[in-house]
């Protein structure tokens, strides 16, 4: 599975756009960057929605997979990270029906 990180790269070295010219467009340090495709830094959401409209990518997708990230980064070192995905996806649909 890609990360979001794997994925920026892997469509812009696609694109034939190097690394500080998509940093340009994005306003940021090729080295801020390079850290968030290497996963070594998470982005703002604000900063994936840009990535997207630069890179032609779906939003929705490429948000989604922040997410993901997000998620795994929070639970993956925890002892009942598993559990609590589990637990938490009964709340949201719980959260959900009462809206």
């Amino acid at each position: 599975m890609e990360t979001t990180g794997q994925i920026v790269r892997q469509t812009r070295e696609k694109k034939g756009m190097l690394l500080r010219e998509l940093a340009a467009e994005l306003e940021i340090d090729s080295a801020i960057l390079s850290k968030i495709e290497r996963g070594d830094r998470r982005p703002p959401k604000e900063l994936i929605v840009k990535i997207a409209l630069i890179l032609n990518l779906n939003e929705k997708e490429l948000i989604m997979s922040w997410l993901s990230d997000k998620i795994v980064y929070e639970i993956s070192e925890e002892e009942f990270g598993l559990e609590a995905l589990k637990l938490a996806e009964k709340k949201v649909k719980y959260f959900a029906k009462k809206q």
